[in-house]
């Protein structure tokens, strides 16, 4: 079939300079690039080099001074947690950021400096971004909230000169104060950073450490405003590191060039969004999702960005994405299908979205967790628009598989993420390297060089970058997902590599027996994992959490899942045990934390994940899983 996606896809790989180099005209550079793919240090490739730009003037000062786009609204700020809106145009947010550069100058921040960023979903938090990237600072933004330890770790590989703060962040209902987190992480690191950067919020004031600690509006009343810094297009602009990461942690670089060329292409040729759209991300600035489209990819298109402070089930309801959809006229949205599921089990007949007007609503697009038929089938009855799974990572940066419905839309295949981006050489891959056939299920790997936007390098380590990603498939990214290409084309991200479980000498996927017990019409979330069986080496364990409201018997609805996994996977599966849960355990992002519950099913020792959303979560695991059989000394 001949169209905009093929064409597209074709040349990305065949003549990817001339495509890149074509797309990255769009941008605006300080100087040119001397090369658009730079190949000279293999397998380290480089985009844009000798090319100077300046991300936050591509995010910012390119529409006011360029485009003449300054009264646009840049920003919407919707926090149903403290019952505020705020909205920004780009001139607005342009003069807010340049001044907070301003102040991060007073602090002695300079270019290749870092800051550690520390902040709830507040403007502030964008600001701080972007203000940094105005002056060429590298920024690393830690969820906030994170624990002190983990904070600490980030603090001693990043080494930054200041951080930058707030006095709280509120989850759900309650008022989390991060300024004693703040201090212990502070205490507990070898490096100290200079000085910290603290914004005040009504909910919680905190008090400042004298001759380290200054007030966010004080340093705003007294700085001037700084203009944009040229950096090379290859200087790193924020290191983002993994999450759940123990000991050293892995800190992920993204740099300026190819990252503005990539993310700002995206918006138009995946998410179909123009310059006079509303797009809302529904993440976190602590996450990928957040960096990428959150800040930076609207703000790079001109288009509008939602930035929502609050939860999709109890802030007040189950009806919030539909409110914050409705009032600011969203085309399309992009969150994790831990969310629709979470207001599908709230809200099992989409009830609360029948007060609200969606006519302006397009698209939902969904990654960050595997999107399980059940839950795409219910959002696209009940929306009635289409629904779009892709798949990326943290390391890559923007999507590695998706519908590109900026290029062309292909049928829906329930359980598949589409076709590759262009610029995805994606390959399946057998243990020896080899390109395997259509249909075959291996690891599914991204042929080099990958494209402008995915990690170069990890922070200050390329052995390690070269060790964990490139070493295993010479000449490719590993993905750590397994799973196969049909003929037309489709990926199918199965499962982890480490989540294909070997039951008597058959390699199955967990991904698709969780995938069955989500097509149980009282099941809002279903995990599966592989847990250690004397017999036949694992067996599978299925983890139910089901929809508000249902009148069977939890014995009833378990004896009908088993039922299922043996009728549409066979008895070759061995799927004999599954348990009622409450919930899952997750960590903030919406991943449910699968090897922390083998973990206690295996009565290993289980270290609580720095990550995770509600630690007490873990108790009721233990319980569940005693009551049948497992992990009962697991603690």
């Amino acid at each position: 079939m001949s169209n905009a996606y093929e064409a597209a896809y074709q040349r990305s790989l065949n003549d990817p300079e001339g495509f890149w180099g074509e797309i990255a005209e769009d941008c605006h550079w300080f100087k040119k690039w001397d090369r658009v793919l730079d190949d000279s240090n293999k397998p380290l490739y480089r985009w844009f080099t000798g090319g100077m730009i300046n991300t936050c003037y591509n995010a910012l000062d390119f529409h006011v001074d360029d485009r003449g786009r300054g009264e646009h609204l840049a920003l919407i700020y919707d926090s149903p947690v403290t019952n505020t809106i705020r909205k920004y145009t780009y001139a607005e947010l342009r003069d807010i950021v340049a001044r907070f550069a301003g102040v991060l100058t007073n602090k002695g921040v300079t270019k290749g400096d870092r800051v550690i960023i520390y902040m709830p979903m507040i403007p502030e938090a964008l600001v701080a971004m972007l203000a940094c990237a105005r002056i060429g600072a590298i920024h690393s933004v830690v969820f906030g909230g994170f624990a002190a330890k983990e904070l600490a770790t980030r603090i001693d590989d990043a080494r930054p000169k200041v951080m930058v703060s707030a006095s709280c962040g509120i989850e759900g209902q309650r008022v989390i104060a991060y300024k004693p987190l703040l201090d212990e992480a502070i205490r507990l690191s070898k490096h100290k950073p200079e000085s910290c950067i603290l914004y005040q919020r009504p909910q919680e004031h905190a008090p400042l450490t004298e001759d380290r600690d200054s007030d966010w509006e004080e340093g705003m009343k007294n700085a001037d405003p700084v203009d944009c810094v040229p950096v090379e297009a290859t200087d790193p602009l924020y290191i983002l590191y993994t999450s759940g990461t123990t000991g050293q942690p892995k800190g992920v670089v993204r740099d300026n060039g190819g990252h503005v060329v990539a993310l700002k292409w995206t918006m138009k040729a995946i998410y179909d969004i123009d310059e006079d759209d509303v797009w809302w991300a529904a993440s976190d600035v602590g996450w990928v999702v957040g960096h990428s489209y959150i800040v930076y990819a609207p703000l790079f298109k001109g288009c509008t960005t939602v930035l929502f402070e609050g939860k999709p089930v109890g802030t007040p309801d189950a009806g919030v994405f539909w409110r914050v959809i409705s009032e600011h006229k969203v085309k399309c949205m992009f969150t994790a299908p831990t969310a629709y599921r979470a207001i599908r089990r709230e809200d099992p007949q989409a009830d609360l979205l029948h007060q609200y007007d969606l006519s302006n609503f397009k698209i939902l697009f969904l990654a960050g967790e595997r999107s399980d038929p059940a839950t795409i089938q219910w959002s696209e009855k009940h929306l009635n628009v289409p629904v779009i799974d892709h798949w990326w990572q943290t390391e890559t940066g923007w999507a590695i598989a998706a519908n590109c419905m900026g290029l062309h839309f292909f049928p829906v295949k329930y359980g598949s993420p589409t076709k590759a981006v262009p610029g995805w050489n994606v390959q399946v891959l057998n243990a020896a390297n080899e390109e395997m056939p259509p249909g075959e299920i291996g690891a599914l790997s991204v042929k080099l060089p990958l494209p402008p936007g995915a990690l170069p390098t990890l922070w200050e380590n390329d052995q390690r970058y070269i060790d964990a990603y490139l070493k295993e498939y010479p000449g490719y990214y590993k993905t750590a997902d397994a799973g196969m290409v049909d003929e037309e084309g489709y990926i199918y991200v199965m499962s982890r590599t480490d989540d294909i479980i070997n039951v008597a000498g058959h390699r199955l996927s967990t991904g698709a027996m969780e995938e069955v017990l989500s097509g149980h019409p009282d099941v809002a979330e279903a995990a599966v994992l592989g847990v250690h069986d004397e017999l036949k080496g694992q067996v599978p364990v299925g983890f139910l959490v089901l929809n508000a409201g249902v009148e069977k018997s939890n014995d009833e609805i378990l004896k009908e899942v088993v039922a299922m996994v043996r009728d549409q996977i066979g008895p070759v599966a061995a799927f004999k045990k599954a348990a009622v849960v409450k919930r899952l355990p997750k960590t903030r992002s919406g991943k449910i934390l699968r090897g922390t519950i083998r973990s206690i099913a295996d009565q290993q020792e289980v270290k609580t994940p720095a990550t995770i959303d509600d630690p007490a979560i873990l108790d009721e695991i233990r319980e569940v899983l005693a009551e049948i059989g497992l992990g009962k000394t697991g603690r």
